[in-house]
């Protein structure tokens, strides 16, 4: 590995750890593209080195995450536990792929950003409503909602195979899928999103450890630059919204679908 690929790693470990700390998808997004097309690692070694990277990632932003007491710890465990037999699921489909991952991959990076693209990223409190959960934030800030646990525990052992299929870590669905469906604040959303990538990424990185998808060397310098990232994006997350942010989010997801798919049926 030259100097400059090793350059290459650990700017895309720093980056990938401030953007997904920033919106709680950890980074797998930018990690599996990245060795896909510009290292030209197997799908299953993208996978699998990029899991390991994830868990690094959200590792960090998730301590970050639980010293603001943004995280729900209480619903975190839950749907944690739940993509645990999910990632393992997914570890082993991925290792039955070929191509046809980084097809999967293409065409659910598309179907991801129009969801984001259209999703409205917004919290209000309704003074009306009795709501079951209540977290007050380091800053004061107070967040009141009813999150629906028991959707959120089925969804989550969906992420997880999603997460140990395609290596994104998951957060890309979850985080959407909390606010959108679950009755998450944006902010307790990402917060959470992370605590439990953090656990659905340890479980589908032993898996794919396990199967040999997972080069050590780049898994290292990865997740090693995210970590600080990832303090840096857990950091500015409370001093922005995420309604630029995930537009944003939403183009680079059709650009790098594209050129997946394109990569997939072998026009690159």
């Amino acid at each position: 590995m030259t100097g400059f690929e090793i350059g290459i790693l650990i700017a895309t470990g720093f980056l990938a750890g401030i953007f997904g700390t920033l919106i709680g998808i950890g980074g797998g997004i930018v990690f599996v593209p990245v060795f896909l097309l510009v290292f030209h690692f197997t799908p299953q070694q993208a996978v699998g080195t990029s899991l390991v990277a994830v868990f690094a990632n959200a590792l960090s932003g998730s301590i970050s995450y639980l010293r603001q007491k943004r995280v729900d710890i209480k619903c975190g465990w839950k749907f944690g536990l739940a993509t645990l037999p999910g990632a393992f699921l997914g570890a082993w489909l991925a290792d039955l792929t070929g191509n046809m991952l980084v097809i999967i991959f293409g065409f659910t990076m598309i179907i991801l950003a129009i969801f984001t693209f259209f999703s409205r990223f917004h919290y209000r409190t309704d003074q009306t409503k009795a709501y079951t959960s209540t977290i007050t934030d380091a800053h004061g800030e107070v967040f009141r909602y009813s999150p629906r646990v028991g959707m959120g525990i089925v969804i989550s052992f969906f992420v997880g195979v999603i997460s140990g299929l395609l290596g994104i870590g998951g957060g890309v669905i979850h985080v959407p899928a909390l606010i959108g469906l679950l009755g998450f604040p944006t902010h307790i959303a990402t917060a959470t999103s992370h605590f439990v990538l953090a656990i659905s990424s340890f479980g589908g990185g032993i898996s794919h450890i396990m199967l040999g998808n997972v080069l050590i060397l780049p898994a290292v310098i990865v997740g090693v630059s995210a970590i600080p990232g990832a303090q840096i994006g857990a950091a500015i997350s409370r001093r922005v919204t995420s309604h630029v942010i995930t537009r944003l989010l939403a183009v680079a997801l059709v650009i790098v679908g594209i050129r997946l798919i394109l990569k997939g049926f072998g026009v690159f």
